[in-house]
C-alpha cells in the first residue's frame, strides 16, 4: 500500500495539471514530520527505516536518471560540479552536525535562535530544489527522505528548548527552500544556462547525503534483514519507476 501511495505521488507530479505539487509536496513533507515530532511527545521514534530507504530511493534516482541526464550535457566540468558537491556537503556538514542525513545530537538547552543550523539546512534544501524541476522520481525521493529529517530537527528543537514560535520559524524557513530553488529552474532565465551544472552539484549532495544515511542508518554498520529489504526496496522502487 506504501509503494502503491509513493507511485501515484511520483506520476501526479510528472503531469502539467499537477505542477503545484512540485512546490506544495517538500513543503507538506516538513508539516509531517514536525506533526509527528508533537505526536511522539518529542521522542524520535524509530525512523531508521524509512531513512535508510530514503537514502536507498535517493541514491537510486541518482545513479538511474540524474547522473546519466548530466553527463549527457556535459564532460569534465561536469565532473568537477559533481565534486564540488559533494565537498560543499562535507562543509554543510560541519554546521549543522549531520541534520541532512539524521544526525542531530541534544546535548544541552540552547534556547537561542540556531542560525547556523537554519542557515546550512536551507542551502542544502535550495540546491535540492533545482534538479527536482526536472524529475517527478526524484521529488518523490525528496519528499520521503524530508519526513524523516524534519521529525528529527523538530525534536531536536524541542528538546533544545526553542521556543514554539521559533521552532515553527525554523521549519517555515527550511521547508520554502527547496520549492524556491525549483521556483528558480522552472522560470528564472538567468540561472538556466547554468542549470546543468548547478543539477551536478545536487547530485554530488544526493550522493554524499544518501550514501551517509545507509552507512549511518545502521547501528555499528551492520544491516539486519529487514533494514537490508527495505534498501532493497527503495531500488526496486526506483528502478521501476
Amino acid at each position: 500500500m506504501l509503494f502503491y501511495l509513493l507511485a501515484k505521488i511520483a506520476y501526479f507530479s510528472q503531469t502539467n495539471q499537477q505542477v503545484s505539487m512540485v512546490f506544495l509536496l517538500p513543503f507538506l513533507a516538513i508539516v509531517l514530520g514536525y506533526m509527528g515530532a508533537v505526536w511522539f511527545n518529542r521522542t524520535e521514534a524509530n525512523i531508521n527505516y524509512l531513512l535508510a530507504f530514503s537514502g536507498a530511493f535517493l541514491l537510486s534516482i541518482t545513479f538511474f536518471e540524474l547522473l546519466p541526464h548530466a553527463f549527457d550535457h556535459g564532460g569534465k566540468s561536469v565532473g568537477m560540479a559533481l565534486l564540488l558537491g559533494m565537498l560543499l556537503q562535507i562543509g554543510l556538514d560541519y554546521f549543522s552536525k549531520g541534520a541532512e542525513h539524521g544526525h542531530v545530537h541534544h546535548d544541552a538547552p540552547i534556547h537561542d535562535f540556531p542560525v547556523v543550523l537554519l542557515l546550512s539546512m536551507s542551502l542544502h534544501a535550495f540546491i535540492e530544489g533545482f534538479p527536482v524541476a526536472q524529475s517527478g522520481h526524484l521529488l518523490l525521493g525528496v519528499v520521503v527522505h524530508k519526513i524523516p529529517i524534519a521529525l528529527i530537527l523538530s525534536v531536536y528543537l524541542m528538546n533544545a528548548q526553542v521556543s514554539k514560535r521559533n521552532t515553527i520559524l525554523f521549519l517555515t524557513i527550511f521547508a520554502c527552500m527547496t520549492p524556491l530553488g525549483t521556483y528558480l529552474a522552472l522560470y528564472f532565465e538567468p540561472v538556466m544556462p547554468y542549470l546543468n551544472y548547478i543539477n551536478a552539484v545536487a547530485i554530488g549532495v544526493f550522493l554524499h547525503v544518501s550514501t551517509t544515511i545507509l552507512f549511518e542508518s545502521s547501528k555499528d554498520h551492520k544491516f539486519n534483514s529487514f533494514k537490508l529489504l527495505t534498501i532493497l526496496g527503495g531500488v526496486v522502487l526506483a528502478f521501476f519507476l
